[in-house]
């Protein structure tokens, strides 16, 4: 049982970077798809990497969001209100010699 809550913890931790990584692979597929439209492969490939850059933090920022929101999300995922993991700031909270 306690390695199925650890399982359940990582990827907890992991879902973060999870959903920036899928919304920057939708942004970027946006925009590809109207980047088809413009004559200049340059501008085209600017369109699609912006778009991917503008999903991403779009969908971390709407994570981090959900995570200020919910407390509950927040005790089961063992995280504090920034999204670090309680393990880590209690690491950085200690007092320097």
């Amino acid at each position: 049982m306690r390695f199925l809550r650890f399982i359940a913890l990582a990827l907890g931790w992991l879902f973060t970077p999870l959903v920036a990584g899928a919304a920057s692979f939708i942004g970027a597929w946006v925009g590809a798809a109207v980047a088809l439209r413009i004559e200049n492969p340059m501008a085209a490939l600017w369109l699609t990497v912006a778009a991917a850059a503008i999903f991403a933090l779009a969908a971390t920022l709407g994570w981090m969001r959900l995570l200020r929101r919910s407390p509950e999300l927040r005790h089961a995922l063992h995280v504090t209100e920034e999204g670090i993991p309680e393990a880590v700031a209690e690491l950085g909270s200690g007092e320097n010699p």
